[in-house]
């Protein structure tokens, strides 16, 4: 019994450590894995202090996006987001910043727009988790 209790709690220890990684993969439109990067608000403002030419996508309602956003994000409701690529994201290989309330619907819109073929995308949670400025 002792070795039973024992195999269960490593197994649950092993799945926790390697499903907790900073990165998932979305099955691209080609059938092959097109990755996108997970990252935590404070990563992402540090990313955002160092690179050039990205865009900060929020995901939530409009209503969600005029009580606060982080500067210069544009809103892209996740309801929005299909099957084809979204006419405010022309370049599937520029940086994308994607974050919402709380992560779950970035997470589903990042998976929507690798499975579209975009390739640069930061999957950063919610707003909830931003320690930076905030516009309305």
């Amino acid at each position: 019994m002792k070795k039973f209790v024992a195999a269960v709690l490593l197994a649950a220890a092993a799945v926790t450590a390697f499903g907790c990684g900073q990165s998932s993969a979305a099955t691209g439109s080609d059938g092959g894995q097109t990755a996108f990067r997970r990252v935590t608000g404070d990563e992402a403002q540090k990313m955002m202090e160092s690179e050039t030419g990205y865009l900060i996508v929020d995901v939530r309602t409009p209503q969600e996006y005029a009580e606060g956003h982080i500067p210069h994000a544009i809103n892209v409701p996740l309801d929005t987001i299909g099957t084809n690529p979204p006419a405010e994201l022309p370049d599937k290989a520029q940086m994308i910043f994607v974050y919402c309330r709380s992560g779950a619907r970035s997470m589903t819109a990042s998976n929507k727009l690798a499975q579209m073929g975009y390739t640069n995308i930061v999957e950063m949670g919610g707003i909830k988790d931003w320690h930076g400025e905030v516009v309305k």
